[in-house]
């Protein structure tokens, strides 16, 4: 049998630890009177790679001391790769000297990226179907492109925040009897997903080939896409959600990076047609990632990230297929992730079958969120001996401004 890597951060070797020496996910974090900097958590603690720089410890061309990691994704995959194996090194069980080490408790954890843009897809056949038979019927639940191409939109990046960040109910125009009312929010809703964060440009009027497309991608964000059902219900014809997406989206704060996350590569759905040569891969796309969220502490759903029918790298080509130019801290949403039974569902919509089925959470019944009603995602790859944790992504709804 192999040998585990072990860190000389004891709490970093638990098998229940989100951020084991195999993960080194980047953040922003600060401390008391401290500014805004980059870090790696390593099991309770947080590497200051600003003061690491400072130290000597690396070089990444004083990008760390940035309040953002736009900077150091900019440097390119050569860095990246070496930044992540010198750490691996200062890191690993039996490794000499001090290091600039902040307990997590004692930090407070920022925004990782300045999101330049954001565009949510919409790749999980299971979720694609349920709610497009809620309005649409099951003979017309899934449109004729659906299975040939990734379906999205362009979304709000102003709106993104990280987690712990309270969320403010929407007010907005909703169906009724008589016509449009002017109304808060009632059924508002969670968006279980998985974020891309993309780390290098494009070129306008060029197309990137899924294999490029993978090369461009630093690392991954658990995501939760608010959503206004009765909002978008009313809005979304002809052009698709907009302000019943635009109230507010929530990231985990670390970046769990696409090298942590190669061993877990796997198969995505089973398609049922052939895709056009764009968008063909010649590897798996997809990660063996248990994916869920809870409600007010109580798991409502769990499934796997390999459910989606499109993987990130194909979202991505397919992103540039008119040559539309990417940047450097743009965030690609998964789409809803949704496996087959109910209680795998990544969203009340499907769960609650539009609302007509409520569920129990603690005791109480829900049928869509209600006000002070905490959302919690979770996410993990789980290899021998230790997993690879994506930390807290968690909202709290606020009551609507009239």
């Amino acid at each position: 049998m192999v040998a585990i890597a072990r860190s000389r951060i004891a709490a970093a070797n638990r098998v229940d630890c989100d951020f084991p020496i195999q993960n080194l996910p980047y953040g922003v974090f600060s401390t008391a009177g401290g500014a805004l900097r980059c870090g790696v958590a390593i099991g309770d603690m947080i590497l200051d790679l600003a003061a690491c720089e400072a130290q000597g410890l690396i070089d990444a061309a004083g990008t760390f001391s940035q309040p953002q990691l736009n900077e150091f994704m900019a440097l390119g995959r050569p860095v990246w790769d070496r930044i992540r194996a010198r750490l691996t090194g200062l890191l690993v069980e039996g490794a000499e000297g001090e290091l600039p080490l902040v307990a997590m408790a004692d930090a407070t954890l920022h925004l990782p990226i300045r999101v330049t843009e954001f565009t949510d897809f919409y790749a999980s056949k299971h979720h694609a179907f349920n709610v497009g038979a809620l309005f649409r019927g099951p003979e017309n639940a899934l449109p004729a492109q659906w299975t040939h191409m990734p379906i999205g939109y362009n979304g709000r990046a102003s709106s993104v925040v990280v987690s712990g960040t309270p969320i403010r109910r929407p007010m907005g125009q909703v169906r009724g009897e008589n016509g449009p009312e002017w109304s808060a929010c009632h059924r508002l809703d969670l968006e279980l997903e998985l974020g891309a964060v993309i780390g290098a440009d494009s070129v306008m009027g060029q197309r990137v080939s899924v294999e490029e497309a993978e090369a461009m991608i630093f690392g991954y964000v658990l995501l939760n896409d608010w959503s206004a059902r009765d909002v978008q219900a009313w809005e979304y014809q002809p052009l698709g959600p907009f302000q019943s997406k635009a109230l507010g989206t929530t990231i985990s704060p670390w970046i769990v990076t696409q090298a942590a996350l190669e061993p877990f590569r796997t198969s995505g759905a089973k398609r049922v047609n052939a895709l056009l040569p764009y968008l063909a891969e010649t590897r798996a796309g997809f990660y063996d990632l248990t994916v869920g969220w809870a409600m007010n502490g109580q798991q409502m759903a769990r499934t796997n990230y390999n459910v989606m029918y499109y993987s990130s790298a194909q979202q991505l080509a397919h992103h540039t297929a008119s040559g539309c130019p990417m940047r450097v801290g743009d965030l690609l949403g998964s789409g809803t992730i949704s496996g087959p039974y109910i209680s795998q569902t990544g969203a009340l919509l499907e769960m609650t079958q539009g609302g007509r089925n409520p569920v129990l959470v603690n005791g109480e019944e829900r049928t869509f969120i209600q006000d002070g009603d905490e959302v919690s995602l979770f996410a993990h790859a789980q290899g021998q001996g230790y997993r690879i944790g994506f930390g807290p992504c968690t909202g709290t709804i606020l009551p609507a401004r009239p």
